[in-house]
């Protein structure tokens, strides 16, 4: 079957649906899918936050064509959009169902994960030599440790 706007359209809702109600049954009941709000969008799903408090933003592909960079472009956006501290892109994998949405991918940045397990998002363009010196550098650790010297 061929896509068109309407069937792309329904896809999307679909799984905007499995996402939030997965989320509210495992999360908070609160969770539910957001109202389209054009050039400000704020994300597919709201009512999420972290376990600090802080608002997540999650955006929902349900597309053949994988577009990992422009949906991560998209959730940045959203996420600025809402205030909140992540935001993560929840797409479709081939071959599950929406009755499984615990089995669909998320995709963020690493910086949307520190946000996630800590609550606060670092410093945008943060650099690894610009961070704070409060222990080892990271580089120094890798070189003691002997990772990347080819032993596994």
């Amino acid at each position: 079957m061929t896509r068109n706007r309407a069937s792309a359209r329904d896809a999307g809702a679909r799984l905007e649906r499995a996402t939030a109600d997965h989320l509210a049954r495992h999360v908070a009941p609160g969770i539910d899918r957001r109202v389209r709000n054009g050039a400000l969008d704020r994300g597919d799903v709201g009512g999420v936050f972290t376990a600090h408090g802080a608002r997540v933003v999650i955006e929902c592909k349900d597309v053949r064509a994988t577009a990992l960079g422009s949906w991560v472009r998209e959730a940045e956006t959203e996420r600025v959009n809402d205030g909140a501290v992540a935001g993560v892109v929840v797409h479709k994998r081939t071959g599950v169902g929406y009755t499984r949405p615990g089995e669909q991918y998320v995709t963020m940045t690493l910086d949307d994960l520190v946000a996630l397990l800590t609550g606060t998002r670092p410093p945008a363009g943060e650099t690894i030599t610009e961070r704070a010196q409060d222990g080892p550098d990271l580089l120094d650790v890798i070189a003691q440790d002997g990772a990347g010297q080819g032993s596994a």
